[in-house]
């Protein structure tokens, strides 16, 4: 399911700014209507929605409720609407209050169209009353969604804009209603979970991820060598790439593969920059072996002598030892969550 446009049509803008128009235009006659009118014209009594002097025209008084009731809904939830770009910690809450005033809005628009026909809206407050209890027990899961949005929330947990993984969908949440969150990938699906089946998440966004590619090597090569001339160039690589926060970090030999030595790297950035980051250093480090004749192997049948490879001086065998142990010193504590070794 993909994401609609949030951009208003030219029809929904003309739409807005007529309610408005009419709206205030309401409010004026409201305010200003006792000197237009005459306080004693049967119109602006019905229309007056703050009188109950005389007579009154019914369908007056229902246009009059309607207006003043939706009119300030309508006002109310188009500023907080206005407001969310700038209140991001707020946004899930925010959200939630529009939601909420929109649906007291009509409750209340109803028991004043029944006061307007002098119903007893007492006898009918207490037989809900009643209803609620019952009702209550029907829509259990409804209010166990909206309890557990609030604890969202008012906990923190997250927040609009953070990236989280919920059920092993990994993406920005883009709603938090008072029912269900939604959650938006890379590709733009969209997936809807209901705020109380959210039973675990991680939170991406309040601390830095780690980003982790792993390079290749040929058998060959000698790794003493390799590790020498990262040592001087890992620096380089992080002014190639801003977006890296802390690192790049060597953590050593990953794996001894079928036709490969694979070496581990990682280093710290923002959660939205993540794949990108681990993109630019598969680049950079390709780049770097190219100018340093590291080869990286690939399938390949050999019909002549072999390579062969530089060999590391002892100059190079000294500076690779004391720059993998400073590199396991500078990344402790820093372990991928998918790394075993």
């Amino acid at each position: 399911m993909k994401l609609r446009n949030k951009k208003l049509s030219l029809f929904e803008q003309i739409l807005v700014y007529v309610l408005l128009g009419l709206t205030l235009i309401y409010f004026i006659f409201l305010i200003f209507g006792k000197y237009m009118f005459g306080a004693a014209n049967e119109f602006y009594r019905s229309f007056n929605i703050f009188s109950n002097a005389g007579d009154i025209n019914i369908f007056v008084r229902i246009v009059s409720y309607t207006f003043f009731i939706f009119g300030i809904s309508f006002v109310v939830r188009l500023a907080l609407k206005l407001l969310l770009p700038y209140f991001k910690k707020l946004k899930g809450l925010l959200t939630i209050i529009i939601s909420v005033i929109k649906y007291v809005t009509v409750v209340i628009w109803l028991f004043f169209v029944l006061t307007a026909f002098n119903v007893d809206t007492t006898v009918i407050l207490a037989g809900i009353g009643i209803v609620s209890l019952i009702v209550g027990l029907a829509i259990q899961p409804l209010l166990a969604d909206i309890i557990a949005g609030l604890f969202i929330i008012f906990e923190d947990v997250f927040n609009v804009g953070d990236i989280i993984v919920a059920d092993g969908f990994r993406g920005t949440v883009k709603e938090i209603g008072m029912r269900h969150t939604q959650i938006e990938d890379a590709g733009g699906n969209i997936k809807v979970i209901n705020n109380s089946d959210i039973r675990s998440l991680v939170n991406m966004t309040n601390q830095l991820s780690l980003a982790s590619i792993e390079m290749c090597i040929e058998y060959g090569e000698s790794l003493e060598r390799v590790e020498a001339i990262l040592k001087d160039n890992l620096a380089n690589i992080k002014e190639a790439i801003p977006e890296i926060k802390e690192g790049p970090f060597y953590k050593g030999v990953s794996a001894l593969a079928d036709s490969s030595v694979n070496l581990k790297f990682i280093a710290k950035c923002e959660e939205t920059a993540k794949y990108q980051v681990e993109r630019d250093m598969n680049r950079e480090f390709k780049l770097l072996f190219d100018k340093y004749n590291i080869n990286i192997p690939f399938p390949q049948i050999v019909i002549n002598n072999p390579i062969e490879f530089e060999k590391a001086t002892s100059k190079e065998k000294l500076v690779a030892k004391e720059f993998v142990n400073n590199q396991k010193e500078a990344a402790s504590g820093l372990e991928d969550v998918n790394d075993r070794n």
